[in-house]
């Protein structure tokens, strides 16, 4: 037993070091492709490494075979898979959270923004509707709207929302701090309680907070009210204060612990 130990590497600093380096930046990757196309062709390509595996313990030759054929172009064949993903990946990794440290005047920006502009289009009863991605991704319903892929910022909402305007219909996604897409179709609340007294926006803001642990902010065009929802409940009327509460300085907020008002019986669209 001694001598079995003995063959095994002794755990030093330096490397406890490269386990975690290695760690974080594997966790920096997982965090950057989570809830896009680029995670499933990760998946595609860990199965067909699975089926090489087994081509080969299994003794399946010409399976085998096909896939040695194929390798010498892999590398090429992911480059040009994951080009864009790479660019965006390079492109962020100075900017991105490691581990939460050096983001929250980054995400406190990003809230102010969000927070200046539902304020403004409040005040001028203009509709909105923004979706404030969490944990669970809503790579769907970007991927359903125009891509934008830009900073967030309170001109940019505005002009977004602006009556007439060719995005103005539809659902705002802000995602890991940028504003990922414009004009998304979202689900519409499928309670027979809702349906009744809610507008569109409001039911699709519940609607895709009951899919997903989301925080959609909603401006109601007809009373100039804000409204959230949150785990499938909406607050409706909410201060600008109470709304930055919600938004915690930041956007992976997770503080959703108190009760949301009842919804008023006639709500506005």
């Amino acid at each position: 037993m001694q001598r079995t130990l003995d063959l095994l590497p002794q755990m030093t600093i330096t490397s406890a070091i490269d386990i975690l380096v290695v760690a974080l930046l594997i966790y920096q990757v997982v965090i950057l492709i989570r809830g896009r196309r680029a995670a499933h062709i990760l998946i595609g390509i860990g199965i067909v490494v699975v089926a090489y595996s087994v081509s080969v313990f299994a003794g399946l030759n010409l399976l085998r075979s096909i896939f040695e054929t194929l390798a010498p172009y892999t590398a090429l064949g992911v480059i040009i898979m994951f080009q864009s993903e790479i660019r965006r990946l390079l492109a962020r990794i100075g900017e991105r959270r490691w581990i939460g440290f050096g983001s929250r005047l980054e995400t406190r920006e990003v809230a102010d923004e969000i927070l200046l502009a539902v304020g403004h289009l409040a005040s001028k009863k203009i509709g909105a509707l923004i979706v404030v991605e969490r944990d669970i991704g809503l790579r769907t319903f970007v991927e359903s709207g125009v891509p934008m892929d830009a900073r967030v910022t309170r001109d940019l909402l505005l002009a977004i929302f602006q009556p007439g305007a060719a995005l103005h219909d539809g659902a705002v996604i802000v995602q890991g701090g940028r504003l990922a897409a414009a004009a998304c179709f979202l689900p519409l609340t499928m309670n027979p309680e809702l349906s009744r007294k809610l507008g569109t926006r409001h039911r699709a803001a519940i609607g895709v907070t009951e899919e997903a642990d989301c925080l959609a902010i909603v401006v109601s065009e007809e009373r100039g009210t804000i409204s959230i929802a949150a785990a499938g409940e909406l607050e409706s009327e909410v201060p600008i204060d109470r709304l930055a509460r919600r938004l915690g300085g930041g956007l992976s907020v997770a503080n959703t612990s108190s009760k949301p008002a009842p919804v008023p019986r006639e709500a506005a669209r």
